[in-house]
């Protein structure tokens, strides 16, 4: 080749509308290097390759005496322990200042010298001064929110025989007065048809 076909393939050479083309490659691409084949590696071992990878990478620890690791848990647990104190008193500091009135607890239903009372239907009155009462209890389900439904039966000790199937009563809690009678009926609130 002579110089001028060296510069004529070098130049830029304007295109039919003006605009400037650019020059053309010289020599085609080399081909690539020839690719070696990857290793195929389970899942298994490819888990467990990265594990000893960690466990490399990691600094070990000095083995520690079990007084040691107590003294490293009390010092956790009280640093956890003020923060929930300093948490607490921020939650109530924000109460105060909201207005809010802090709302007090009920009187406990059960408690030293004091019984429990519930108050059920009258399933059955067939034994002699006994009858067995039906206690339901309607209670929403923690995670699920749904009104679960359940009910539990008990015995209790009706002196009078005043109480009947179908008869809403109030019982109080007792003493043991048989093998399966804790309880005492206190008043029938509501008569069955």
């Amino acid at each position: 080749m002579t110089e001028e076909t060296e510069n004529n393939e070098t130049e830029e050479t304007p295109d039919v509308e003006g605009e400037v083309a650019a020059p053309e490659a010289a020599a085609p691409e080399a081909p690539a290097a020839p690719r070696v084949p990857q290793e195929v590696v389970a899942p298994k071992e490819r888990r467990r390759r990265a594990r000893a990878g960690k466990a490399a990478k990691t600094p070990t620890r000095k083995p520690r005496t079990p007084e040691e690791r107590h003294a490293d848990r009390l010092a956790e647990r009280r640093k956890k322990a003020e923060l929930r104190r300093v948490e607490r008193a921020r939650t109530r500091q924000k109460a105060r200042e909201s207005g809010a009135v802090a709302q007090t607890t009920p009187p406990r239903e059960h408690g030293a010298g004091r019984q429990k009372t519930r108050q059920g239907v009258v399933v059955s009155d067939k034994a002699d001064k006994t009858i067995t009462v039906r206690i339901d209890v309607a209670r929403r389900h923690r995670r699920y929110e749904k009104i679960v439904r359940t009910s539990n039966t008990l015995q209790a000790h009706d002196e009078t025989n005043n109480a009947h199937i179908g008869d809403t009563v109030i019982v109080r809690e007792s003493r043991p007065l048989s093998r399966l009678k804790r309880w005492r009926l206190v008043e029938v609130v509501e008569r069955a048809e």
